[in-house]
């Protein structure tokens, strides 16, 4: 999408160009952020810069930038060439992709070292690209806004780890709260003298003046950073957990010290195969999971979920009006996804109307899924017909969608996978099915059998499609169905519609409207 480029200004604020500025079309220009890490660069485009964008591309590259900052007071000399050709390389991508100017910040690193400024000058002067400098407690805000990304109206405590930092933020209804930044980042703590028993000290020490900062903070911990997903993962292949997704993956206390134990006896050689994680990034395993245990301890939170939305988000929803931050992210990406991928963009909204009937007692948890799913229902048409069901359970339960679960994401999986079949046996996704309970279970095959009778009557999106009624104590289902559609009501519909009303344990009812 061409955009006409954006005057100069010095009142753009602290990160340049405002990425939300202008007509509601400019939001659909792609947009790329670099984050200059103690321990990665990383580069992500966002397709669309929406409530939920997508990850157009998304390259990290490991440059070990604060490897030795706390002993020689400068930025690693090796790690400056790697961060350099990094930045050099994404420069030539964004030029490739013809993108907006990208936005690029660094922190602990770059901000701690005494050469920090030499390295941005050395970036300008060889690839253009100006460099943000944040300092901790943006770094902690940042960080906040990207978990509100993912989970608007959260609350509890964003803990984010990089190389050379860690920080704090308390988030409630919406909005960024106290904030704190600490040095108790892997490539720091490595230099710590004393051995294990002389850093889990310091560990105590830093984690009780943070406590007494923050102050109580039992809710969720959101853990944003490379080194606790690298610790989730872990946590996933000892628990032999089915749903390799990290975004809102759930961890109890118990679990985590569990798995902190494990680590610690652990061949990290084999267990970095075993999970997938880089030799860089396991390294710094041992020193993060002093430090969560330590965090665990002092905090108790009622349980903590992995957030893979961070800085790099939150530098979005930074520049995003309220407006937008108001939106759910699930449907918003969904409403995106209809209207690329559909056969026909809207008949969601009329399916939506049609089915919601059967589930108008449901919470709202329910509710916008199921709307979800409506929007989603057509999305996959051009798989294979053989495999659309698996298909369309593979991408709701693996796709880039915020604001969901994994219990969710099943559901989600489900129905649509029912959307295009009977039966769910037979599939390679059967060791998932447990992440939802019973119930769950049967709504969601309730909704999926009732989208696929619904598609049955679908002509184009302003067509009327008719109704139906669910009267759960009686178990009768009514179906008041236009007369003009009748004759789409075959045999295949017929057969569908048997189906829905077999899963209710329901006897039809059909008015034909003349």
């Amino acid at each position: 999408m061409n955009l006409t480029p954006l005057p100069d200004s010095a009142d753009w604020g602290p990160f340049g160009r405002p990425l939300f500025d202008g007509p509601s079309a400019r939001a659909l220009s792609r947009v790329g952020v670099v984050d200059v890490g103690s321990n990665s660069v990383r580069l992500v485009v966002f397709d669309g810069a929406a409530r939920s964008p997508a990850y157009f591309y998304n390259e990290k590259i490991m440059c070990a930038l604060g490897a030795g900052v706390s002993e020689t007071g400068n930025l690693s000399p090796e790690g400056r060439i790697r961060a350099l050709n990094a930045l050099r390389r994404f420069q030539h991508l964004a030029n490739g992709m013809r993108l907006p100017p990208l936005t690029v910040v660094a922190t602990a690193a770059v901000r701690d070292a005494a050469d920090g400024p030499d390295f941005c000058d050395e970036v300008l002067r060889e690839t253009g690209l100006k460099i943000h400098v944040i300092d901790g407690k943006e770094e902690a805000r940042l960080s906040a806004q990207g978990v509100l990304l993912g989970w608007p109206g959260s609350y509890g405590l964003v803990c984010d780890i990089g190389g050379s930092s860690m920080e704090l933020a308390e988030i409630h209804d919406g909005q960024v709260g106290k904030r704190v930044t600490s040095s108790l980042g892997p490539l720091k703590l490595r230099d710590i003298k004393g051995g294990r028993k002389g850093r889990k000290e310091h560990i105590k020490e830093v984690i009780k003046d943070l406590r007494e900062e923050m102050g109580p903070q039992k809710d969720r911990l959101f853990l944003v950073g490379g080194s606790w997903r690298a610790i989730a993962r872990i946590d996933m292949h000892r628990r032999g957990y089915p749903l390799k997704v990290l975004h809102e993956y759930r961890m109890s206390a118990k679990d985590l010290r569990e798995t902190i134990k494990y680590i610690e006896t652990a061949d990290l050689d084999k267990l970095r195969g075993l999970t997938g994680t880089s030799a860089s990034r396991m390294a710094l395993v041992p020193y993060a999971a002093d430090v969560l245990a330590r965090l665990i301890r002092t905090f108790k939170p009622k349980d903590i979920a992995v957030s893979s939305y961070g800085i790099r988000e939150g530098l979005l929803y930074e520049q995003m009006p309220q407006r937008l931050r108001d939106r759910d992210p699930l449907t918003e990406a969904c409403r995106v996804a209809e209207t690329k991928e559909a056969r026909l963009p809207g008949f969601g909204a009329t399916l939506h109307d049609f089915v919601k009937p059967l589930f108008r007692h449901g919470p709202h948890s329910l509710q916008r899924l199921v709307e979800a799913a409506c929007l989603l229902h057509d999305v996959s048409w051009r798989a294979h017909p053989d495999y659309r069901a698996e298909v369309c359970f593979e991408n709701a339960t693996r796709a880039n969608l915020g604001g969901l679960k994994h219990s969710e994401r099943v559901f989600l999986g489900l129905a649509l996978l029912h959307r295009y079949r009977n039966k769910r046996q037979g599939t390679s996704f059967e060791n998932l099915y447990d992440l939802l309970d019973e119930k769950g279970s049967h709504e969601a095959e309730v909704l999926g059998k009732a989208m696929r009778f619904g598609a049955m009557l679908m002509v184009n999106q302003e067509t009327d499609i008719g109704a139906l009624h669910w009267q759960p104590r009686k178990r009768v289902l009514h179906l008041k169905l236009p007369a003009a559609l009748e004759p789409l009501y075959g045999e295949v519909a017929e057969s569908r519609l048997r189906s829905l009303s077999s899963t209710l344990d329901a006897e039809v009812v059909i008015k034909i409207a003349r």
